[in-house]
């Protein structure tokens, strides 16, 4: 079925795409801002056998690029030739493995996972990430896969999708959690050197099994949060849910100093909520820092004996944790700094971990019938020194990608550069690529590019630069053909 049909019920962006492609220069309206030169890279599940008992967390990988170059946009889409999607592909009986199994067996560890959850760069190298195995290496511009990496054998067990580069060193911290054994308390934790080397790896035990999607990292210090949707071996082997809400466990937040070891982290509490993603950490006057988008109770996820938590989709709101160092009592304070409901919290990287001032994030429309709410409704830049909130609302039913920022230049002032997302359109059922003043968004796009086709509601994404940082660089003569691998949704 082509993608563009219209249907009679009301036009989705969830369901996934059966077909790889190569598509440019794209239409542009606007003009592309001079000196914007890289590829934008876009995560997120796309199984390539939609299964409707399967949860949208376990679908395959697929990537979706964005090259920006010499006044033109070109387009490029791949799935993440796991092992798992090489199976399908070929027939083979699929395990269904995924967060909410159904079959009564714990999450296996033999394959190498979706990698659908984000991509980034390091030392040379694009990996594709989630968060239950090891990176996956992929080239650029061609997207293809090269498999999964465990850096000469010292990365073991789960790497998070959500590992932090210090700006200052270009070293990259990660974690991993329910590892080695799954769904347990174990986690890990490591860096990477700037030039690729395994420096550190450890393991430790949390207070209880959970879901940690992210974490912080400051100058100084390491924070893991380990919050109420738990894990549980017992309740998988019963056919239960994995990972159920249980706020009677509360929230347990795990500092540890950088220069120290997990030896030395010290617990802290505070109410059960639920985070699944950073804008940014850091110190200042005696006390630790973290902006998070917190869920007063999560979605997606059940109760231990499979009953929802509550009517309706819960919201996550911007909320500052504050660690006062000296509190004996070892309890962590929460300030809403805005009412306004989103996801997807995006900084300036280069102040990663260091005190900022400019943060942008995904607005959720919480306005009109429940029915017609929209998670991805808008963009809302935060300003963080004078309090002000610049917001972009796109029109019902268009929905956008979270915001990837690029810097106008190495050397610009923190916030001073653009914005990246897509934007699916409704009325056409097709995509676009928004580019955004990021301190003026509220007067919208500066330049859009329009695909023919629509690229899915995903995760995560990241920018790479025009210098080639990452290996495997081709030129467009490589582009492909449309190739399908199945009915679209």
């Amino acid at each position: 079925m082509n993608d563009a049909v219209t249907r009679s019920a009301p036009p989705s962006n969830m369901g996934p795409i059966d077909f790889e492609t190569d598509v440019g220069p794209l239409p542009l309206k606007g003009a592309l801002p001079a000196g914007l030169r890289g590829t934008l890279v876009r995560n997120g599940p796309n199984p390539v056998a939609p299964d409707p008992r399967a949860h949208w967390f376990a679908g395959d990988g697929m990537l979706h690029a964005f090259h920006i170059a010499d006044g033109a946009v070109h387009y490029r889409n791949r799935w993440v030739r796991t092992q798992r999607w090489q199976a399908t592909v070929e027939g083979q009986e699929r395990r269904r493995v995924g967060f909410q199994s159904t079959e009564g067996e714990a999450p296996k560890r033999e394959d190498d996972g979706t990698g659908n959850t984000n991509v980034i760069g390091h030392a040379g190298r694009m990996l594709a990430l989630e968060e239950a195995h090891l990176p996956i290496e992929l080239t650029l511009p061609g997207l293809d896969t090269l498999g999964a990496t465990d850096l000469d054998g010292r990365l073991h067990g789960s790497f998070t999708a959500h590992p932090k580069t210090d700006p200052r060193t270009g070293e990259l911290l990660f974690f991993g959690y329910g590892t080695p054994a799954p769904l347990s308390a174990g986690m890990s934790f490591g860096s990477i050197a700037a030039d690729g080397r395994v420096t550190r790896f450890e393991t430790f035990e949390a207070p209880y099994a959970s879901m940690v999607h992210d974490f912080m990292v400051t100058e100084g210090h390491v924070m893991f949060p380990i919050m109420p949707i738990t894990a549980s071996l017992e309740r998988a082997q019963q056919g239960r849910p994995p990972y159920a809400w249980e706020p009677e466990f509360g929230t347990r937040v795990g500092l540890m100093p950088r220069g120290g070891s997990s030896a030395d982290i010290v617990w802290w509490r505070g109410p059960a909520c639920y985070v699944f993603h950073v804008m940014n950490a850091w110190e200042a006057d005696g006390s630790l820092y973290a902006d998070v988008m917190q869920f007063d109770t999560p979605p997606l996820f059940p109760r231990p004996d499979g009953s929802p938590i509550g009517a309706g989709d819960p919201p996550a709101r911007l909320v500052r944790w504050r660690f006062e160092l000296a509190n004996p009592a070892r309890e962590f304070t929460r300030t809403v700094l805005d009412p306004r409901p989103g996801e997807f919290p995006r900084i300036d990287d280069r102040f990663a971990g260091l005190p900022y001032r400019h943060g942008w994030y995904v607005l959720r429309d919480d306005e009109g019938p429940t029915e017609a709410r929209r998670n991805f409704a808008g963009l809302a830049h935060v300003d963080h020194a004078n309090g002000e909130r610049g917001i972009y609302r796109l029109p019902a039913p268009d929905t956008m990608s979270e915001a990837v920022f690029v810097p106008r230049s190495a050397q610009a002032e923190e916030g001073d550069g653009w914005l990246l997302a897509t934007i699916w359109r409704g009325a056409t059922h097709t995509s676009e690529l928004a580019i955004f003043d990021a301190r003026a968004v509220a007067n919208g796009p500066l330049c859009t590019a329009a695909l023919p086709h629509r690229v899915p509601v995903g995760f995560h994404g990241n920018w790479f630069d025009a210098a080639g940082s990452v290996p495997g660089a081709a030129t467009r003569a490589d582009a492909q053909p449309t190739v399908r691998f199945g009915a679209s949704s």
